[in-house]
């Protein structure tokens, strides 16, 4: 009986839980009780709430860390350094461990974690109350629980998590769940900062685009999230779902090609 103790405390795993937030308390405590059992430490870096975020985080006792916004990669760097835990799981307010997932994850701690190893989810997008089973937003698989230290966000947009040296990736049996859109102007307020971003990161990146990228990709888009990806299939959700991505693909594509308009008109200016 004692062996058994030692030898489950000797293979425990355990957590750090990083969440960063600004203005959450309509999600943050449906993301802290999903991680219950399961975070060994929760911290959460907060970028000048002015709602009861704050409030709601230290009634849970959790680590609670205020810190100027530095961009989504700058602010998520900041937030896994002060992880103390051999491991980390990153998580956004607006997400939660389903069921599923939660038992994966402690199946994961019990039996212990691969060192050379990195471990993804597949993420279930919630709009206006429906879940979001094609579209091209499932599974929309993300890498989110790594040895502490071994890992950093670069991009501003959809910011991508680079690791040191070569890890295999392992998927996860259960979705994250993501309650990200709860009416149609959730997704339209945030499409113009989305958008502006990708354009910039887009002409940095030395790309351009002509009027048969404004014109035709757009349509591209929404033939494949619609029915190639198979968006029919999640109802009046799935059409609006692609009607707006393919919005965005047409604002991407209009502000890149504004931008390199001012770039040369910058250049004629300055012969």
């Amino acid at each position: 009986m004692y062996l058994c103790i030692f030898n489950r405390k000797k293979y425990m795993t355990t957590i750090t839980a990083v969440i960063i937030t600004q203005n959450e308390e309509r999600n943050i405590e449906r993301c802290l009780n999903s991680l219950d059992g399961v975070a060994d430490e929760v911290v959460v870096v907060d970028s000048g709430s002015t709602d009861r975020t704050e409030e709601i985080c230290s009634r849970r006792g959790v680590r609670f860390v205020s810190h100027a916004w530095e961009g989504y990669s700058g602010q998520k760097n900041f937030a896994d350094g002060l992880a103390t835990h051999p491991w980390t799981l990153s998580i956004d307010a607006d997400e939660a461990l389903s069921v599923g997932l939660r038992r994966s994850l402690l199946r994961l701690k019990r039996k212990g974690m691969a060192p050379d190893a990195v471990y993804a989810v597949n993420r279930l997008t919630n709009f206006c109350g429906r879940w979001i089973n094609h579209c091209g937003w499932y599974p929309d698989r993300k890498v989110r629980l790594w040895p502490t230290g071994s890992a950093r966000w670069e991009g501003e947009i959809h910011e991508e998590v680079r690791f040191e040296g070569t890890r295999r990736t392992e998927v996860l049996e259960g979705d994250l769940l993501h309650f990200s859109y709860n009416e149609i102007d959730d997704l339209a307020r945030r499409q113009p900062r989305y958008y502006r971003l990708a354009a910039a990161e887009a002409a940095a990146a030395g790309r351009r685009a002509g009027i048969a990228d404004i014109m035709l990709k757009p349509l591209w888009t929404f033939v494949r999230d619609y029915v190639m990806r198979g968006g029919f299939r999640d109802g009046l959700a799935g059409f609006v779902v692609c009607r707006m991505n393919a919005h965005y693909t047409f604002m991407k594509y209009t502000t890149l090609r504004e931008m390199q308009s001012c770039l040369q008109e910058e250049r004629q200016g300055e012969d």
